[in-house]
């Protein structure tokens, strides 16, 4: 995510705001939530592809993410963006719910490593219980358990199926 400071990006050779880049950007055909992207350079010559996309929060704002890998799609940099941000999620809560840095004061490798792997146990129960409780998600198992009932197949079955099927349905029909 890139916040709308006083950076300048230099795009056809003259340098713009993000305000401006939003204003020169192809619009993107496809998803509503993409509003356009853009190829520009960085001031030390990095090329970049900024992509805008709609404020899911204030609908008439947006977001801007910059990519530094420029052959990358559109949504591809979105799906990318959309797992750090759950790894940004994931060490906030472990900071500032379940104390990772103030509940230890050790100095040593390895007591750090201890209480680490303690805390990210201690989220990981958490979300498991969540998971269980709340998550809609679960009802996927249901798929897993209902597939044990259907037999595997083999090729030639299957075709002499869809063959048999395929005559029957062909097959005039009189009254």
């Amino acid at each position: 995510m890139v916040k709308q400071l006083k950076q300048r990006y230099v795009y056809n050779g003259e340098r713009f705001t993000l305000n401006q880049l939003y204003k020169l950007a192809k619009p993107h055909m496809g998803k509503k939530d993409i509003l356009g992207s853009v190829y520009a350079t960085l001031d030390n010559g990095i090329p970049v592809k900024i992509l805008f996309v709609r404020n899911r929060n204030k609908r008439s704002e947006w977001l801007a993410i910059l990519s530094t890998d420029t052959t990358l799609e559109n949504e591809e940099i979105i799906r990318i963006y959309g797992m750090r941000w759950d790894i940004e999620v994931f060490f906030k809560c472990n900071k500032s719910l379940l104390n990772l840095e103030k509940e230890f004061q050790g100095r040593s490798y390895d007591m750090l490593i201890s209480h680490t792997t303690i805390v990210f146990t201690r989220y990981i129960l958490i979300a498991w219980q969540m998971r269980k409780e709340e998550d809609p998600k679960t009802i996927g198992n249901l798929f897993y358990i209902l597939c044990e009932d259907v037999k595997d197949i083999d090729f030639i079955t299957a075709f002499n199926h869809l063959l048999t099927f395929s005559k029957l349905w062909r097959k005039p029909r009189f009254l």
